[in-house]
């Protein structure tokens, strides 16, 4: 048994037979970007949803302006996205088509005609195929279980030098989840274009930003993982708000 796969045959695998935990929550399978900081002061993260408890599988693209603002692009309407749980009130969603294609094993293109063209190159190391190993052998019960994602999250921060890192808590829209990455790998290069505009190289921002108790990382980081999230309460929780079209800015995030 081939315990680890190149990037694109575990997430080609992954498309082909997904598998969602079982459960009466809200409840996500794919694979991503867990997040990429560029050294103009933009971030990109990607998820590609292969299975989802909530509506069909989708793709999205998460940018981070240098000025702060948030936008949510997906070929899934907000409510059925990662917007649901992340677009707080300050934040843009714009519903088009997003692209994802293997160059490579280890070569990922994502596109959003006529808005982003971004390239991946992704590694692994030994402190990946060690998270890895680890990901892999642990139950459904250890991924759903707060405690132990949040200790979990606080020793793969450092050993992967990314930052904090943010495995379970409370997103911005107020739904509590859980996220359990189970094959990882690095982003060794990537380069982005947005609206015409080089984002420049991979560099961590001046100061690590989150999405609620989500930290982005401080590094470029591609995982396969599963994902738990609270039932929408609208006693509780915040709608997510309808798509607008997102703002064009230069490279300091300017409009």
């Amino acid at each position: 048994m081939i315990i680890f796969k190149n990037p694109r045959d575990a997430a080609l695998e992954v498309q082909r037979d997904p598998i969602l935990w079982p459960g009466s929550d809200e409840r996500f399978t794919g694979y991503g970007v867990i997040g990429l900081p560029f050294a103009s002061g933009h971030y990109l993260a990607l998820r590609h949803m292969a299975a989802t408890s909530i509506g069909p599988g989708y793709r999205t693209v998460w940018h981070r302006a240098p000025d702060g603002q948030w936008t949510f692009i997906a070929d899934a309407a907000p409510e059925q996205s990662c917007a649901r749980y992340f677009a707080s009130d300050s934040a843009q969603t714009l519903y088009t088509k997003v692209e994802t294609r293997w160059d490579g094993p280890h070569s990922l293109r994502v596109s959003v005609p006529d808005l982003l063209e971004w390239r991946l190159e992704l590694a692994t190391t030994p402190t990946t195929l060690l998270m890895s190993a680890l990901g892999r052998r642990l139950p459904a019960a250890a991924g759903r279980s707060e405690s132990f994602r949040r200790m979990m999250a606080r020793a793969a921060g450092p050993m992967l030098r990314a930052g904090r890192m943010g495995m379970a808590g409370t997103t911005p829209n107020g739904q509590r989840f859980t996220t359990a990455p189970w094959l990882i790998w690095t982003v060794s290069s990537s380069s982005a274009i947005l609206r015409g505009v080089d984002l420049g190289s991979p560099h961590p921002l001046h100061r690590q930003v989150r999405l609620g108790d989500f930290w982005l990382p401080q590094r470029g980081l591609f995982a396969l993982a599963n994902a738990v999230f609270e039932n929408f309460d609208p006693s509780k929780h915040h709608a997510v708000q309808p798509g607008s079209p997102m703002k064009s800015v230069d490279s300091q995030g300017n409009p």
